[in-house]
């Protein structure tokens, strides 16, 4: 997430490389407020120093750096360094940081219609690397691109799912090359969109925060090669960037601060490096050869220790509940999880204790969980469909193991049955995961073999791909997942609802298509009562538990670093409770 992704965050890769550069730039800042969980309430080391260079690292890469095609949560986070979308979430920390506040635009929306039609003003004077100005028909033209053609899939569907439809159906801007595209987009000037929904949809402001809004001049439109000829429209600008290696950024010539009241461009220049190993990454934050680990999910377990034993390294430490989920998804088309009572048997056998302990304990893995919905979201209610107890010394009790046994004996598999659990290749942590969930299933005869898959392609290609699933027999599948906004449907809307169904890049891993869920998000979403859309979101928590395709495991927490030489520090709960990326810099 949001969520992803959704979030999906990315966390620890494999493979080592060398440092990056050494930072440059100028001393400025302060300590002040700095130590242990300070930057989780409040922007610490604040500074409006200019210059250096802030380097970043990551265990994989993109699912695409595309603002278009893209869906993971560090990604959303990072992109706006390149592209200013409608409205954006509040660079700060803590609960501020869920509010979304004008980026491109001048203000939030204007809602009409009882919130069908939604208008939106750019501000004047924003210009692209190249000095084009920007434009409405271009953020028109990104959400064309990023909703309505076959070839971008990465991306969530919301707006195709909302917006009216031409007749005949609008088939994407790369097959319809009508001057008027979609219909339900209006640009009457160069300053105005307007957005023509098929049903009210009172959480719209969040949706446009969404980096599919980040403007895209047609004319320089490639399809799947636009990652590498991306046009910015933010403060940076994309210099390189090397599928599997590195990007790089520098200053956007053309950018102009007095259209961007919430971006200070501190950094002259931006590092990337991908497909690191996550103990290398570790090691750098510690040396100050390196200033962010850009999956936001938080350090090695062999790093732990090191961090809280010695009082200094702690100082510059936080352990935020990230506002996501870690859980399994069971997929409805994979025999015998086709049938709710051997998935229900999974539910009670799934040792969630020691998964919990395998990721990290309580501290940097989470808290146990019993709900799709994690406690920070709006909708939350606490339940637990299929109770589980423990022996003092760890591990199920005989009665939980009882009760997965009587369900396999409803589902025709009294002694068990086969299938696979996908984990991503480039997370150890994650694939703990599933070794503790495989020893835990197989004490009542449910065996299981792990396959791994990298987090670059995950999604695109393996478990978010339903052909791919059905033809490898993949019924198990761990993944996170932070909401889009916080909100149950920004949480549960993507991973749940079955009109988010995708051929490929799709986080409805289970392919849930219960019609009652799909209309209770629908009747949500038009409702402008939010305690009323709370109380809904809270029902489909219930039902999609009832229907036992996810089992959620642990509300996610994570101890991550922050080495003292970056300024402006600060989680932001709005993508996922990793560190803001927006206006980091560095001193020397």
């Amino acid at each position: 997430m949001k969520k992803i992704r959704p979030i999906a965050a990315l966390a620890a890769g494999l493979v080592a490389t060398t440092g990056l550069a050494a930072c440059g730039g100028g001393s400025g800042g302060s300590n002040k407020g700095a130590g242990y969980n300070a930057a989780t309430d409040k922007v610490i080391n604040q500074s409006d120093k200019k210059g250096g260079t802030l380097r970043f690292a990551i265990s994989d890469d993109f699912d695409s750096p595309d603002p278009g095609n893209t869906y993971y949560a560090w990604s959303q986070n990072f992109v706006r360094l390149y592209g200013r979308g409608l409205l954006t979430f509040k660079p700060a920390a803590g609960s501020e940081s869920n509010q979304v506040v004008p980026d491109l635009a001048q203000g939030p929306g204007t809602p009409s219609d009882g919130g069908k039609t939604w208008t939106y003003k750019l501000r004047s004077g924003v210009k692209y690397d190249d000095g084009t100005p920007v434009t409405s028909k271009d953020v028109k033209y990104a959400v064309e691109r990023s909703n309505f053609t076959d070839e971008l899939q990465l991306g969530p569907k919301y707006f195709k799912a909302y917006l009216q439809d031409n007749t005949p159906a609008y088939k994407g801007p790369y097959k319809d090359k009508s001057p008027q595209g979609l219909k339900s987009i209006e640009t009457p000037d160069d300053s105005t969109v307007i957005f023509h929904l098929s049903k009210p949809f009172s959480e719209f402001d969040y949706l446009v925060g969404m980096a599919q809004t980040i403007p895209v001049p047609q004319a320089k439109d490639k399809g799947l090669k636009y990652e590498q000829a991306i046009v910015s429209s933010g403060p940076y600008k994309i210099d390189s960037y090397q599928r599997g290696k590195s990007m790089t950024l520098s200053r956007n010539p053309n950018w102009d601060p007095s259209t961007d009241p919430i971006r200070k461009a501190l950094p002259d220049r931006i590092e990337l490096q991908l497909k690191q190993s996550g103990d290398d990454i570790d090691n750098r934050l510690l040396a100050g050869s390196l200033d962010v680990d850009a999956a936001g999910v938080g350090v090695q377990s062999g790093t732990q220790g090191k961090l809280l034993s010695d009082q200094t390294k702690k100082a510059n430490t936080d352990n935020p509940l990230q506002g996501y989920l870690r859980f399994a998804s069971m997929n409805l088309h994979v025999a015998p999880l086709d049938n709710v009572h051997c998935r229900r048997a999974v539910q009670y056998a799934t040792d969630k204790v020691a998964m919990q302990s395998a990721y990290g304990g309580p501290l940097a893995g989470g808290d146990v969980a019993t709900t799709i919905l994690p406690p920070s979201i709006v909708g939350y209610t606490k339940f637990d469909k299929y109770p589980q107890k423990y022996k003092q010394g760890g591990g199920l009790d005989d009665s939980t193991l009882a009760q997965a046994k009587s369900e396999l004996q409803q589902c025709g598999k009294p002694t068990g049955f086969k299938t696979k659990i996908s984990a991503r290749s480039d997370r150890p942590k994650e694939v703990a995961m599933a070794q503790a969930m495989q020893q835990g299933l197989k004490q009542v005869g449910i065996q299981t073999e792990i396959v791994q898959y990298p987090a670059g392609d995950y999604f695109n290609k393996y478990v978010g791909a339903p052909k791919f699933v059905h033809d490898n027999g993949v019924g198990i599948m761990l993944m996170a997942w932070s909401a889009d906004w916080p909100t149950g449907y920004g949480f549960l809307s993507q991973i749940l609802d079955g009109r988010a169904i995708k051929p490929s890049g799709g986080n409805n891993l289970p392919e849930e298509n219960n019609q009652k869920i799909n209309d209770l998000f629908d009747q949500a979403i038009g409702n402008t009562d939010k305690e009323a859309r709370a109380k809904i979101y809270g029902q489909i928590d219930q039902m999609a538990m009832d229907d036992a395709v996810d089992i959620p495991i642990i509300y996610a927490k994570a101890l991550l670093y922050r080495p003292p030489n970056v300024t402006n520090v600060g989680i932001t709960q709005g993508y996922g409770g990793m560190y803001d990326y927006l206006n980091m810099g560095v001193k020397k």
